[in-house]
């Protein structure tokens, strides 16, 4: 179930709605897509804005702290039985995103980075739905692998390949929903905007007790 396209749409919209809550309200930071971070990064090296460097590259650091984190987990907990190693992740970042409500734009530098953390642990964990491979919290790899797989299409006429297209542009819509949820709730719920993607995340962690058929 932890691959299922029903737990994938709980994710990516959840990883839509940080994003947007990172760069709208927490100074313009991705959360998700460290890409933009970089460029960002590198533009304030050149200009010598050091506290902007800094800015850019705490999330960047903490980011990558969360990958090993989340590979750390699978690793310990990936024979338990009782509770899937990937819930653990998911409760993990719910916590995290719960604590992000309380902090205050002065604390803005924390916050960005653990919400970095907390998706760097999401697109380490959730890497496949119904098998095709996809990032619940970034689309670059989505958009390629769905025009890829649009384009194996019209030369096979395989349905199952079309399939496959359909996973990923639903991935893709399902992150900008989550985005523009986001742009809609930040201006009424400010800090605790975060709060309804860690609600998010929760759906998916109960979804995973369901067996699929």
């Amino acid at each position: 179930m932890s691959e299922s396209f029903l737990t994938a749409a709980f994710l990516s919209i959840s990883g839509g709605l940080q994003d947007a809550y990172t760069y709208i309200y927490r100074g313009e930071v991705f959360a998700n897509a460290q890409t933009g971070n970089i460029v960002l990064l590198s533009q304030s090296l050149v200009e010598r804005k050091w506290s902007t460097v800094i800015h850019y590259l705490i999330p960047l650091g903490f980011f990558a702290m969360g990958i090993v984190v989340a590979e750390g987990i699978r690793q310990k907990y990936k024979n338990v039985q009782r509770i899937h190693w990937r819930q653990l992740v998911l409760l993990m970042e719910m916590l995290l995103l719960l604590v992000v409500g309380f902090l205050p734009t002065a604390c803005n530098l924390l916050a960005n980075a653990m919400v970095s953390f907390a998706c760097a642990m999401q697109v380490q964990t959730f890497r496949k739905v119904d098998s095709y491979a996809f990032a619940s919290t970034m689309c670059i790899g989505n958009i390629r692998s769905g025009m890829e797989a649009l384009c194996a299409y019209r030369q096979s006429h395989n349905r199952q390949i079309l399939y496959k297209a359909f996973h990923y542009f639903g991935i893709i819509i399902l992150f900008a929903f989550g985005a523009g949820i986001g742009s809609i709730l930040i201006p009424v719920f400010n800090l605790q905007t975060i709060w309804f993607s860690s609600f998010l995340l929760m759906v998916g962690f109960f979804l995973m007790f369901i067996q699929e058929k």
